[in-house]
């Protein structure tokens, strides 16, 4: 009974400590809490307290100097390697130049060359092989002498046998030959009067002919011509020694009037060949002179040719004997004394284009011959037997050069 007693009165004992244990722990807790948060706050104030302070202190300290910034040391420039020199391109070939003569033409419609064109609807084709026609139009530069005035005014030269003049609109047919240039350094330049050469000038400027060997006055009669192609330049001196007389019935051009470069008395030609020859890579003279209708040249010619390569002319080319002379070399200059009618009248004559091949170094590259033949008022190519017929003509006169079968002139 009592071991029953002590047992309850234990338990009893043992749940009120367990009650009391609890509270004691619960307000223990709270005791530790609220003193950590009292701690935290006061801890916080002061290391506010403390910052404001300090911060204080700070402003009015004197400010530290700032210390002064230690200049850089300048960088030497890097020195940069040269690049290597371009070396120059290499300069282009420059281009040779043909140039194409011809001897006499006619338009004056009065004779049978112009008679047959009219006839043909006035085609100027039609007086030419497309053959020949291709070579006079794809040359460079093409000259022609012009053995006439363009002109509709003034009166034939008295007591002159032949006097000869052509209606202005036929210079046209000029630019469709191909023409790049024409002389006028001739016997029939001015065949009805001064008026003549000076409408002959007017009419060629006008369809943008060039001319050579007659002008308003000396200066523009004996002014060269010049061809320019790249670094090329060729020079072209035109003058006439006919006729051989001191006073002509062909004016010769003065300082104040107007005629043709004369050059009977050879010196004034001289000095223009020589001037000229200052001014270009390669000098042609195109010179007016001979016998008429004879294939031998005369004293005159043997004359002036040598004083004229002298000079300065690189090829002497001739006119006015109305048949082909011979080819000949003076002086290391080749000359062609005449290259003969070309489109002139009815008559059947040898005749033909003489090609010069420029090259860019100023150099006579190639000089041949084309043969043709004028007949019936027309002026055709040849080729085949006929073509070998004047080139074995040309060189039976003509013993100083060779003539190959393609009609290259060497010496």
């Amino acid at each position: 009974m009592r071991d029953q007693k002590s047992d309850n009165k234990r338990r009893k004992k043992t749940g009120l400590d367990y009650f009391l244990i609890f509270w004691f722990s619960l307000l223990f807790v709270l005791a530790v809490g609220l003193g950590g948060l009292y701690l935290a706050g006061s801890l916080h104030r002061g290391t506010e307290k403390h910052k404001e302070e300090q911060a204080k202190e700070e402003s009015i300290k004197p400010a530290k100097p700032v210390p002064e910034a230690i200049p850089k040391k300048e960088e030497e420039p890097v020195k940069e390697e040269p690049a290597p020199a371009e070396e120059d391109p290499e300069p282009e070939p420059g281009k040779s130049v043909t140039i194409a003569f011809a001897g006499d033409i006619l338009f004056d419609s009065g004779y049978a060359v112009m008679s047959t064109v009219n006839k043909n609807g006035g085609d100027i084709h039609s007086a030419f092989s497309p053959e020949l026609m291709e070579e006079m139009q794809s040359a460079d530069l093409f000259l022609v002498n012009n053995e006439f005035p363009y002109t509709t005014r003034g009166e034939p030269l008295p007591g002159k046998l032949f006097t000869f003049r052509a209606k202005p609109e036929t210079a046209n047919y000029l630019k469709e030959m191909g023409a790049d240039l024409v002389n006028l350094a001739n016997n029939h330049a001015s065949d009805y009067g001064e008026v003549s050469l000076l409408d002959t000038l007017d009419v060629l400027d006008s369809v943008g002919i060039p001319h050579i060997g007659a002008g308003h006055d000396l200066a523009e009669a004996k002014k060269p011509f010049y061809y320019t192609e790249g670094e090329l330049t060729i020079g072209i001196v035109s003058a006439t020694q006919i006729e051989k007389l001191d006073i002509p019935d062909t004016k010769g051009a003065t300082e104040s009037s107007a005629g043709v470069f004369r050059c009977w008395k050879i010196d004034p030609l001289l000095e223009v060949i020589r001037e000229a020859n200052e001014s270009c890579d390669f000098l042609i003279v195109f010179i007016h002179w001979g016998t008429e209708n004879q294939e031998e040249i005369d004293w005159a010619q043997q004359d002036q040719g040598p004083k004229i390569a002298e000079a300065g002319a690189d090829l002497i080319v001739g006119a006015h004997p109305h048949i082909l002379q011979k080819i000949d070399v003076v002086g290391g200059v080749p000359v062609f004394y005449s290259l003969g009618n070309f489109l002139f009248n009815s008559k059947t004559i040898d005749t033909g284009l003489l090609e010069a091949v420029i090259s860019p170094e100023g150099e006579l590259s190639e000089l041949k011959f084309l043969p043709a033949l004028q007949s019936g008022c027309r002026t055709e190519l040849l080729s085949g037997e006929d073509r070998e017929r004047i080139l074995a003509h040309l060189r039976a006169i003509s013993p100083g050069v060779s003539i190959d079968e393609e009609g290259v002139i060497t010496w």
